[in-house]
């Protein structure tokens, strides 16, 4: 049975879900939605929101997934976790970006992955 390109991703955002939350992370929310897009995954590692981006890769073909997140990615996350933060009242904690890397089946969490030069609270 040949597994397409949405259940592939499915699967890996479940497999992060799992090892982050063995990790001690607290998952708030997957896939959430705002305006300027979606985020993978948002959690708490303590007392830091963590906006989490998954990334997948089966092959050497394209890069290792944590050369797929771009500049404009990065904006892109960035203003999420922005409106994220006002409509949730998360103002004044503590906020970071990881990426859950799923490369050729080794996965691995890049804490700090970037840094968002817009503004957060």
């Amino acid at each position: 049975m040949k597994i397409n390109k949405k259940q592939k991703g499915l699967y890996g955002e479940l497999r992060a879900v799992r090892y982050l939350e063995s990790l001690g992370y607290k998952i708030i929310e997957r896939n959430y939605r705002n305006i300027f897009g979606e985020i993978d995954i948002v959690a708490r590692d303590g007392e830091t929101i963590v906006f989490v981006e998954v990334r997948r890769r089966d092959s050497r073909n394209y890069g290792t997934p944590i050369e797929s997140i771009d500049m404009n990615k990065q904006k892109r996350i960035g203003r999420i976790a922005c409106k994220y933060i006002v409509d949730k009242g998360f103002e004044g904690m503590s906020v970071r970006f990881d990426v859950v890397s799923i490369y050729m089946g080794h996965i691995e969490v890049i804490k700090d992955a970037f840094e968002y030069e817009g503004y957060l609270f």
